[in-house]
């Protein structure tokens, strides 16, 4: 059986994907700060994501994350740049 974070993966991979801009998952990140959950998404593009980008990834991965209820309670999404260093997650 998967992880919650696969699972996040695919889920994340496949909102990505439907988007028909070319982003790339990144990375990924689950921490708990003070009793709420944090999920940090990395994610590039060819010529590189914009603010407007990220707001509107954010904005398809939680409606599809709270369809799926993946993440139990309370919890705060980030979705963010990756820098130069990363490469992408499959």
């Amino acid at each position: 059986m998967k992880g919650t974070k696969e699972r996040l993966k695919e889920k994340i991979n496949f909102v990505l994907s439907s988007m028909k801009k070319d982003f790339s998952l990144m990375g990924l990140e689950i921490k708990n700060n003070n009793g709420i959950k944090l999920l940090k998404i990395f994610v590039d593009k060819p010529g590189g994501i914009t603010i407007d980008d990220c707001v509107h990834i954010s904005q398809k991965v939680r409606i599809h994350l709270e369809v799926c209820d993946l993440i139990t309670g309370s919890y705060r999404l980030e979705v963010s740049s990756p820098g130069v260093e990363k490469k992408a997650v499959r």
